[in-house]
């Protein structure tokens, strides 16, 4: 239900930024696939070839139903910048189409970069690197705040930065987190490892071995825990010849151990273990102690 509510907002969101004014039509229009420039906000760096390959069967079979959306940078100059569609437009050249039904919007920069994020988290087939780098461009670009950012795109701000602290791990594991061989729950418990020349070896061995978030949150806080340094030996203390004989001699009248805590006889501590009540009352008899 709170995915869903989320979608919604950033449907209704994408929508305000893109949409026309009631009373304005729109128009298609068909623009040569030269004349257009993928998005340079695209936060998407991987296409699946397998479904860009199928999508382009279909459009040579039956064309390209849902236009795309481009701005012209300049109104003077026939050169167009995708907005969204970069699947069909890709799709398209490797149909060998020469043009593509496309709408026109005058959107700048900054709706630009929103509307190819939006678009992307609707479908939600962004690698979490890939979505972790179009948050940093909108901090980038926009000169916003992750709580703005969070705010835009209908997220919680918490949700914006763990996904920017992935930004901060090693290329080795980058990579296997853009070859979705990591997960997102994964990458952010290796964030947690304190020594931070041991991420890329859990990370390798995570994927080797197929752990399981869990598993893996055991493993590093297990390599979190301090080292304890061997202490060096205590040098024992020198015993009182008075206090072992003084030791010596209740023992044998209690029938059980007896300990001095101090090292003089000036000073210290006499103490008697007991094991059950009736011991307990055993040596109080002999202590002379009575409750009558």
């Amino acid at each position: 239900m709170a995915k869903g509510k989320k979608r919604l907002r950033l449907k209704k969101h994408m929508a305000a930024l893109v949409a026309q004014s009631e009373q304005e039509q729109e128009t298609i229009i068909d623009l040569p696939l030269t004349a257009i420039r993928p998005n340079p906000y695209q936060p998407r760096r991987s296409f699946d070839q397998a479904a860009l390959a199928e999508l382009a069967q279909s459009i040579q079979a039956n064309g390209v139903f849902q236009p795309v959306i481009v701005r012209q940078p300049n109104p003077q100059v026939a050169r167009y910048e995708l907005i969204a569609g970069e699947r069909r437009f890709r799709a398209s050249e490797i149909a060998h189409q020469t043009t593509i039904p496309a709408i026109l919007r005058p959107l700048d920069d900054a709706s630009m970069m929103e509307v190819a994020v939006l678009e992307n988290l609707q479908r939600e087939d962004l690698t979490p690197l890939e979505e972790a780098q179009a948050y940093q461009m909108l901090l980038d670009k926009l000169h916003l705040t992750q709580a703005e950012v969070a705010a835009r795109l209908g997220k919680s701000r918490p949700y914006i930065a763990n996904y920017l602290r992935l930004l901060g791990l090693p290329a080795a594991v980058k990579e296997l987190l853009e070859a979705r061989q990591l997960s997102m729950g994964q990458a952010r418990t290796l964030l947690g490892l304190k020594d931070k020349a041991a991420v890329v070896a859990l990370a390798k061995r995570a994927v080797k071995e197929g752990l399981t978030v869990r598993q893996l949150e055991e493993m590093v806080a297990r390599q979190n825990e301090p080292t304890a340094k061997p202490q060096a030996p205590r040098s024992a203390a020198p015993v009182d010849p008075y206090l072992k004989e003084a030791a010596d001699q209740l023992q044998r009248r209690f029938g059980t151990k007896v300990a001095f805590s101090g090292t003089q006889p000036h000073r210290g501590k006499i103490e008697i273990p007991y094991q059950s009540a009736d011991e307990l009352n055993r040596l109080l008899a002999l202590l002379g102690v009575s409750f009558d």
